[in-house]
């Protein structure tokens, strides 16, 4: 079967960035619903007509991705208001800021600690790969039919091609 919208497609990918350095690795096939919210457009489109095999190399500058850095999404808040046992890499979901938080710090994203000094914590909203550009190789593992149910949802269940908080030994974007 060849992929076209409103099918589901199993990934394995390699993401580098553009001096080579190994972002993400994702060794075991995971499965994304192509024309829903799981993959990068401009990843949708190269996939368009490719079927079981197939091996792409993609390069995705950062408005093909993640989109550029921007420092209106950094903000000093005062470190009295997160728990003592706040760290640097944890991330809070802009609805769960503490009251007292700059009230301009949009609530629909996601912050990341950037960095903890003793009386302030710098909170970043831009997506950790914001402003980089992206190098990806992608096997199409497999291709089927989407569900009614995964159509209506918008996602194979695996999430948005998104970064998620890095565990260890996880994959730092699924």
């Amino acid at each position: 079967m060849e992929i076209t919208q409103q099918c589901v497609v199993a990934l394995t990918w390699t993401l580098k960035d553009t001096l080579g350095e190994e972002l993400d690795v994702l060794d075991e096939p995971v499965e994304f619903l192509v024309g829903g919210d799981d993959l990068l457009p401009r990843i949708e489109e190269a996939l368009q007509g490719h079927g079981p095999g197939a091996t792409l190399q993609l390069h995705l500058e950062p408005e093909d991705a993640f989109g550029d850095f921007d420092d209106q999404l950094l903000f000093l808040e005062p470190r009295s208001l997160f728990p003592a046992e706040i760290e640097e890499g944890m991330t809070f979901e802009g609805t769960a800021l503490p009251e007292g938080c700059n009230p301009d710090a949009p609530r629909n994203t996601l912050y990341t600690v950037a960095e903890i000094y003793p009386e302030h914590i710098v909170l970043d909203g831009n997506h950790p790969l914001a402003g980089i550009a992206l190098r990806l190789q992608l096997t199409v593992q497999a291709v089927r039919e989407a569900t009614e149910e995964e159509i209506g949802r918008g996602s194979a269940g695996t999430g948005f091609f998104r970064v998620q908080p890095q565990a260890p030994g996880g994959s730092l974007l699924h």
